[in-house]
């Protein structure tokens, strides 16, 4: 017994709550199991008592959002678990490249579980559907989305300390009739790969015996409705497969395809540089790729697209062979029923502050596409400002007070550097200047609102792009990271309406310019710096940033080898 004492003194160390030791016998090979509990160890009850004093954060999605939450996420101080019906993370700017096989779908996805491993602790994956948050008393409710005969209940309930929100959104539809029966939608992974199988099927029934030309053309026609990036994107990226690879392998009805983008503005990609929309107009004006603009869809069939144009007033019937629908996002249900549970029920987004903490709520927050910030007004402020500048209680602002406040309120209120650009102004104190531009040595509360009462109209709504889900994520994180030093010493602005300052410096979103993918190996792209730029060599500059945006070395490789292929052999035209 020796032998087994010296195996038990060495194994003490472990804070498993049994051991087992196989030691084989000298004489006859046999094997000896010996098992030691240490249930009631002083190790095992300093561990169970720090997982007890652990916040439970619960985060609800894997996009682009909780993705860069849960990378930079020190899960140290905290149990997370996450919930979501996708057990992956997709690279959805590339999701256009996937519809026609310029990419595969297997390259562009991540799986959670990859992205969520840690060193300083374990975050759990449920691959389940959240149908409901209870505000009221800190729970999710949950519903598995494995559709099989497995055995077990499909329900479950989560509790939360914290809960992050990142459901994204889902495609809005406008309510307009057969939308929904007869359209594609361009959101998910699982969309593009049906708009793949869709195009290869469209062609395949154009070459079909006794077709008439007519039919042969209908089923050739797709259509686009929105001009925004994805509907611009997929559209490029049609034409370029039906035209690089499609009319070799169906020469017959080559000259039948036809595409066209629909477009209820007076322009397509009008988000961007007007210089990067006339090019886009223009170059698909010579791709042959009709656009029409000032058109809004009444209704869809199964073989027609009804719509009115702005500038005739008259109702158009377009006949089709395929519709992708790409008119923007929209709120999901479970979303909309907690807003209804907090009062939000009356707005069309989930509101939340500028330290992303859902208004109305102490400990949700609420990240990308499924969110939007509510910025604070200063004019809501402006009496609580001027009284913590007027330190002498002389009732007027001396520019020399107004300069103890400046930074804090550039920082709680990002639209005054907004407006001094949009106003050219050089300096914040030039606010205070008269209405001739003269400069003032002090103003009274009325000149104060008067000075600031324009400063409001600057303040503008965050898109709904993966950059912005991705900085939300980060700096949430930060935020998460930093909550127990932060409560000591705050690194916030001071707190206008009230004491001190704030926790956290609040979300400031830093643009690094957007891309536009044309076709023909051209692109556009809008920089940082009012800088715009077209041509084969922004394309080539669109491929170094997304090959080193992705998620991982794996799916970099993945991609990079997927251009390599398509560019040596092609797309793929198999209906898989």
């Amino acid at each position: 017994m020796s032998l087994l004492s010296y195996l038990n003194r060495a194994f003490n160390g472990f804070p498993s709550s049994s051991k087992l030791l196989l030691v084989f016998s000298l004489s006859g090979g046999g094997l000896l199991a010996y098992s030691e509990s240490q249930s009631n160890s002083p190790a095992n009850s300093v561990e169970y008592e720090r997982l007890a004093n652990k916040k439970k954060v619960v985060v609800l999605g894997t996009g682009w959002a909780s993705s860069s939450f849960l990378k930079d996420l020190d899960i140290s101080s905290y149990d997370v678990q996450v919930v979501s019906p996708r057990n992956y993370f997709a690279f959805t700017p590339l999701l256009p490249s996937v519809t026609c096989g310029t990419v595969e779908a297997r390259s562009i996805v991540e799986p959670i579980r990859n992205i969520i491993k840690k060193k300083n602790g374990e975050i759990m994956f449920w691959e389940a559907e959240c149908t409901k948050i209870d505000e009221a008393n800190k729970k999710v409710f949950c519903r598995s989305v494995i559709e099989s005969n497995l055995v077990g209940k499909k329900e479950f309930s989560l509790d939360y300390d914290y809960l992050v929100v990142a459901t994204g959104a889902e495609v809005n539809t406008f309510n307009t009739p057969g939308v929904m029966e007869y359209c594609h939608f361009l959101k998910e992974v699982e969309d593009a790969q049906k708009i793949r199988r869709s195009v290869i099927d469209c062609f395949e029934k154009a070459i079909l015996p006794e077709l008439t030309e007519e039919e042969r053309r209908i089923n050739l026609h797709f259509v686009i409705v929105g001009g925004g990036p994805t509907g611009v994107e997929f559209a490029a990226e049609l034409h370029d497969f039906v035209h690089e690879d499609l009319v070799k392998l169906y020469p017959m009805v080559k000259d039948m395809v036809r595409i066209t983008v629909i477009q209820s503005g007076d322009h397509i990609l009008n988000t961007y540089d007007s210089r990067i929309s006339t090019f886009a107009e223009q170059k698909f004006a010579r791709d042959g790729i009709d656009v029409h603009t000032g058109c809004r869809v009444l209704s869809v069939s199964d073989k027609e697209v009804n719509m009115k144009v702005k500038y005739t007033g008259e109702n158009v019937s377009m006949p089709h062979g395929m519709v992708v629908w790409s008119t923007g996002v929209s709120t999901r249900p479970v979303v909309k029923d907690f807003m209804d549970q907090i009062g939000q029920g009356k707005r069309k987004v989930l509101a939340t502050d500028e330290w992303l903490r859902v208004k109305g709520c102490e400990n949700v927050y609420a990240i990308g596409d499924c969110a939007t910030i509510d910025q604070r007004k200063i004019m809501e402020d402006i009496a609580a400002i001027f009284n913590a500048a007027d330190k002498d209680k002389s009732g007027t602002l001396t520019v020399e007070e107004f300069n103890d406040i400046i930074d804090d309120i550039l920082v709680r209120y990002p639209q005054v550097e907004l407006h001094l650009q949009n106003k050219h102004l050089t300096s914040v104190t030039d606010l205070l200047n008269d209405p001739e531009g003269n400069a003032r040595k002090e103003v009274d509360i009325e000149g104060f609102k008067s000075a600031l009462s324009q400063v409001d109209s600057q303040m503008k709504s965050l898109p709904a792009t993966a950059q912005v889900a991705a900085q939300q994520g980060t700096y949430l994180s930060s935020c998460f990271n930093k909550r127990d030093v932060a409560k000591n010493t705050p690194e916030g602005p001071r707190r206008f309406k009230g004491t001190g300052r704030h926790d956290f410096l609040p979300f400031r979103y830093k643009h690094f310019g957007q891309f536009a993918p044309l076709g023909g190996e051209q692109a556009a792209a809008e920089l940082p710096g009012d800088w715009v730029s077209v041509g084969r060599s922004t394309q080539w500059l669109w491929y170094s940033i997304y090959a080193s945006k992705q998620v991982s070395w794996r799916t970099r490789v993945l991609v990079v080898s997927d251009w390599t292929r398509r560019s040596i052999f092609g797309r793929d035209s198999s209906r898989i």
